[in-house]
């Protein structure tokens, strides 16, 4: 098997391992399913769907209706809607507060539930890296295709910088003001919301924190694992 193959079949293993431990819980140690980490699980794997759709949609509007406008439009639609949803991805990384358990006397043994959250977390953060490989490749491929060494311009870097930044600001904003991507259809109130909590100082400082640690944490991440993999890309490329 091309060993390029192995990355994406490792990826989809990861989310099914998670959601099938979300899942076993349940009638392993006589446990409602703890839905939140289920929905959780769907919103995380949808951006790559998004793409998967925007491609799709993409190759229609090249094959049937050839128009520069309408593909620009298309991919600017994509892309919002991705930027959106991305987040949702990351947020597993969240689950590791272990709220889902009982206060006391939770028959599930811990062993179990740190097992199924750092599953969960790691399924999170690998979709989101692998979420942004993608699109950092689709620039490439868009802007440099005849390019020997791409990425040793700094603007495919700086796309990937300002989204794991974004990325970062929607796990906060999901979290600790408790925003869902879908509040985005409410405009006003989701300004109201968000002036309130940002004006608090001890919130502001918060925010700050947290998106420097957490883009932080995914930059060295991406640096660590998606190097090697545009290292094969490349190869196999030429």
């Amino acid at each position: 098997m091309n060993a390029i193959l192995l990355l994406p079949l490792g990826l989809v293993l990861l989310n099914v391992f998670a959601l099938a431990l979300v899942f076993l819980r349940a009638p392993l140690f006589r446990l409602p399913v703890y839905w939140p980490m289920v929905l959780n699980v769907g919103l995380s794997v949808a951006p790559a769907v998004v793409l998967g759709i925007g491609l799709a949609l993409m190759l229609a509007v090249m094959a049937f209706v050839p128009s520069q406008a309408l593909l620009l439009t298309v991919i600017a639609v994509v892309l919002v809607v991705w930027v959106l949803l991305l987040p949702n991805a990351a947020y597993l990384v969240t689950e590791l507060n272990f709220s889902h358990r009982r206060p006391t006397d939770d028959p599930a043994p811990l062993w179990y539930d740190i097992v199924m959250v750092l599953a969960l977390a790691l399924s999170g953060v690998l979709n989101t890296l692998s979420n942004v490989l993608l699109v950092q490749l689709a620039y490439i491929m868009i802007v440099r295709p005849n390019d020997d060494d791409p990425y040793r311009h700094p603007d495919s870097w700086l796309l990937v910088g300002v989204t794991l930044v974004l990325v970062s600001v929607g796990i906060y904003l999901g979290r600790y003001v408790r925003f869902n991507t879908w509040d985005l259809l409410h405009p006003a109130s989701f300004a109201r919301k968000l002036a309130g909590h940002l004006r608090v100082p001890a919130n502001l400082r918060a925010l700050g924190g947290f998106v420097v640690v957490h883009t932080l944490f995914l930059g060295v991440l991406y640096l660590l694992i998606v190097a090697p993999v545009m290292v094969l890309v490349a190869a196999v490329s030429r």
